[in-house]
């Protein structure tokens, strides 16, 4: 059974999701969202830092999965959630984890089976896919969503490296 952090990153909420996997058996174990509110960038970076590496003490994922940057119409929003994505991939990173990253796209297609979903989708594939008695919060649900797409990529990798295939390693992987 492997432990899976998935994180969506963001400048005011950072959503986390975390999960255990054991092949087809998936098992809900927490989620929510770390709220930074309106303080300087710099303490919410380190908010950020800070609140998922509690985390990843209190949890032991062996797995880290995080969403691709995106561009956004923004400029300065764009630079903002690199600098969130930062803070957590050096979290995760100073723990020991491998950091996994996958498009959005990604990973609405593999919890909703296209790529083009909207939140709602998202939110209610990830409460039917984890037997949640309800809908997650939509930053939480997208982190759990993150999860659930590396869940499903390293059974994928697992079964092709069984079959053969060869497999990439490495300190970060984008998928």
């Amino acid at each position: 059974m492997t432990i899976i952090m998935g994180v969506d990153p963001g400048s005011r909420i950072t959503g986390y999701g975390i999960i255990r996997a054991d092949g087809r058996n998936i098992e809900y174990l927490d989620s929510g969202c770390i709220r930074v509110g309106e303080k300087p960038m710099a303490q919410r970076l380190q908010t950020i830092f800070h609140s998922l590496a509690t985390l990843i003490g209190e949890y032991r994922p062996e797995e880290f999965a995080i969403e691709q940057v995106f561009m956004a119409r923004n400029p300065d929003s764009a630079l903002k959630l690199g600098q969130a994505r930062g803070a957590a991939i050096v979290s995760a990173a100073n723990s020991g984890l491998e950091v996994n990253e996958y498009s959005a796209r990604q990973v609405k297609q593999a919890v909703v089976g296209k790529g083009g979903a909207d939140k709602s989708q998202v939110q209610h594939m990830v409460q039917v896919l984890l037997a949640l008695s309800r809908k997650p919060q939509a930053d939480a649900a997208d982190a759990l969503a993150i999860a659930l797409c590396h869940a499903h990529m390293s059974q994928s990798v697992t079964r092709l490296a069984g079959s053969g295939g060869k497999v990439r390693s490495g300190r970060v992987r984008r998928h």
